[in-house]
């Protein structure tokens, strides 16, 4: 039996931990950094059907349907006069089984951990080092070491797995943007609601039936080095304030008494895929490649690649990395345009940019072309 570490208790990890449950033909151990995982955290994430087909191979269909919601459209608004721009109908791209979903990150995290087996997921394990010659020896900072035949990466967007394998060039980089996110209650549209505006854009979407709200802002702001490093500024109430004030003065809506729960952190992307030498080592999830936030497949896309590694493991063969370099690139190239045309200042340019978005947010080839062939397997 061969025996699999997954380093990292994240989506992609737990999702290929569910996997492997129904594969007798492997064991394997999770091994997550923090002493506990947070499941009250009540941030949203979005799951388009590509990831929901996949989720509901395992029992996701059987959750409480007041714990996600279904939105059908993405409204588009412009933020300062709250004007309607156009709208996409998401539910084009659903089947009968498988629809758009948001929900908080941490029911879906509940839900990946409910067929683990508790005795492998093991806490407070913070790896260090990795020897690879007739198996893999994995060091970790409690001084422990463990053999075995395969590792997985998906610890995330800061990993230490990439870390190691690839030293400096293994960091992510700073993307010259902040992200804020929090909570709202009782807006009034249950379909996504996105705002754009000069040098940034927020969302906000439904989480679950009982009228909570996810709201994220992404913001262009450069920073110098210091600052990047400066953990405790991102903490900073006056820092965080001053950000919010400064969308809420652009945006036709009161953000400053609506939104709650603030938290704020730099974003971060990969600078480009990495490849381990060795053909026993994964990288999966934001481990592999982590994109910028603007075209909500962070979290589908951990499960895709987790299923994409699992089927590999399972069949013997080695397709995951052509296959997931193959959707990166389609992921990451939509992500920066999205970036780009949300982000635009100048009166001209919005002008044009709206017009487009009328006419291309009916045409559907280009959904087709554009999202269709993300949101399928």
């Amino acid at each position: 039996m061969k025996k699999i570490a997954i380093i990292g208790a994240g989506i992609s990890g737990l999702f290929l931990a569910n996997l492997l449950e129904q594969n007798k033909s492997y064991s394997y151990k999770i091994f997550e950094k923090k002493t506990s995982l947070d499941l009250s955290d009540g941030y949203g994430i979005q799951l388009s059907v590509n990831s929901i087909n996949l989720l509901n191979r395992i029992g996701f269909q059987n959750i409480n349907v007041s714990d996600i919601c279904f939105p059908k459209k993405v409204n588009f608004f412009d933020a300062k006069k709250s004007n309607k721009i156009c709208d996409i109908d998401l539910s084009q791209f659903n089947d009968q089984n498988n629809r758009y979903t948001t929900l908080k990150r941490s029911k879906l995290i509940k839900f990946l951990l409910e067929k683990i087996p508790s005795e492998k997921l093991v806490f407070n394990s913070d790896l260090i080092d990795i020897k690879n010659q007739d198996r893999l020896s994995l060091y970790f900072r409690d001084k422990k070491t463990e053999e075995f035949d395969f590792l997985v990466g998906a610890d995330g967007i800061y990993s230490k797995t990439k870390q190691i394998l690839f030293k400096e060039e293994g960091l992510p980089k700073y993307f010259n943007s902040i992200a804020l996110r929090g909570n709202i209650h009782n807006f009034e549209n249950f379909d996504i609601s996105l705002f754009l505006g000069p040098n940034f854009h927020f969302v906000i979407y439904p989480i679950n039936q009982n009228k909570e709200f996810n709201f994220i802002s992404i913001i262009r702001k450069e920073l110098v080095q210091e600052e990047i490093s400066n953990r405790n500024l991102f903490k900073d109430n006056a820092f965080i304030d001053n950000l919010l004030n400064q969308i809420s003065l652009k945006s036709n809506l009161n953000l400053l008494d609506q939104v709650k729960e603030i938290k704020c952190f730099p974003i971060f992307v990969s600078k480009k895929v990495q490849i381990p030498d060795s053909k026993n080592i994964f990288l999966t999830g934001d481990a592999f490649y982590s994109f910028p936030p603007s075209f909500a497949q962070g979290a589908s896309q951990s499960i895709e690649a987790a299923n994409e590694l699992f089927k590999d493991l399972e069949n013997n063969s080695s397709n995951y990395y052509k296959t997931r370099i193959l959707k990166t690139k389609q992921i990451n190239s939509r992500s920066l345009f999205n970036h780009f045309t949300f982000h635009l200042s100048n009166p001209l340019n919005v002008f044009f940019r709206n017009i487009f978005l009328k006419y291309l947010s009916k045409n559907k080839n280009f959904l087709e072309n554009y999202l269709g062939k993300i949101y399928s397997n």
